[in-house]
């Protein structure tokens, strides 16, 4: 008998038709829209492998349920959606797909910068609205990106991926990791510093450590307040890393002079959010990875790791 899996998104019909040669597969037919939840807690019950996103919380009630199943596959290089201490109680495989989107995030999270120091879309906006009637010599002046100070706090590969690209822009790099990076700081000249001197010294401060219990709200009213007042926070990493209502806070009161989102506490982010309205922040839907080779090579990858797992292979990530 084959082993059943279940999609909880629709992907490509290569993706299911690879899995479709081991497995039983079923698959939430939507794009845009995640698997309800009660749907979700019906279909892990009776499957031996699950193929899941960021948008699916895969928590102890869930895992306590799936009496059959063996692998979740998580489409993300992050793994905070879903319960480890519990997956591995229950012998429950946890795989992800780290490395094929290196790049493609820190393209993003460099655009991000460039796009906020020098206020790309308040411009567009500016000349869209009617607005521009003139040149002035301080009209919608931003901040210098080439030859400026980064700080890296979380220096994993999107981490290196970034340092490349801000030596191409002749900058000064620091960086804060929860363990020095000797051959980092070797090849690149990067300079490992604590996180108070990180902050006070970047005009950058770039957020890509993972999310964990011990970096939730990392960044929050103390340490924005060691922040220059010209300097520029730069979060791909996950939202809840930075204390949303204390960056608000302060950048209202001026205290930072701009952020670039990609990513929030609660997602989708509400309209209402007061982040949203503040003109010296930039924010995106969550789409570090999103080019269509990666996004595609993702589903690949969940798809071969999910296969191998239910097959007693070694998965070519796995977390547990």
């Amino acid at each position: 008998m084959k082993p059943k899996v279940f999609i909880t998104r629709k992907v490509s019909e290569e993706i299911t038709q690879k899995l479709g040669e081991v497995c039983e597969v079923e698959m939430w037919e939507e794009e845009d829209t995640p698997v309800p939840r009660d749907i979700l807690e019906e279909k892990i019950k009776e499957v031996d492998g699950l193929l899941c996103l960021l948008t699916e919380t895969i928590d102890k009630e869930l895992l306590t349920q799936a009496k059959h199943l063996k692998v979740v596959s998580n489409m993300a290089v992050g793994y905070d959606n879903i319960d480890i201490e519990v997956a591995n109680q229950q012998g429950v495989m946890v795989t992800n797909t780290p490395g094929i989107l290196t790049e493609t995030t820190a393209d993003l999270t460099f655009a991000l910068l460039m796009a906020t120091a020098r206020r790309i879309v308040e411009a567009s906006d500016y000349l869209h609205q009617g607005e521009w009637k003139t040149w002035s010599p301080m009209q919608l002046t931003g901040q210098d990106v080439f030859g400026a100070t980064i700080g890296i706090v979380g220096m994993g590969r999107i981490g290196e991926a970034v340092v490349k690209r801000a030596k191409g822009f002749g900058m000064d790099i620091l960086y804060h990791n929860r363990s020095r990076k000797l051959e980092t700081e070797k090849q690149y000249g990067v300079i490992y510093v604590e996180l108070d001197h990180l902050l006070r010294e970047s005009d950058f401060v770039v957020i890509l450590t993972p999310y964990t219990s011990e970096t939730k709200n990392l960044i929050a009213q103390r340490e924005l307040a060691l922040m220059k007042e010209t300097a520029i926070l730069i979060n791909t990493a996950r939202g809840g890393i930075v204390d949303e209502k204390a960056l608000y806070q302060a950048l209202k009161g001026n205290e930072i002079w701009a952020a670039g989102l990609d990513v929030f506490e609660k997602e989708p982010v509400s309209l209402q959010k007061q982040l949203l309205t503040l003109p010296n922040v930039v924010t995106l839907p969550h789409i570090g990875s999103a080019s269509i080779n990666t996004r595609i090579r993702m589903a690949q990858m969940a798809a071969v790791n999910l296969l191998n797992g239910l097959t007693n292979k070694s998965p070519v990530y796995s977390v547990v």
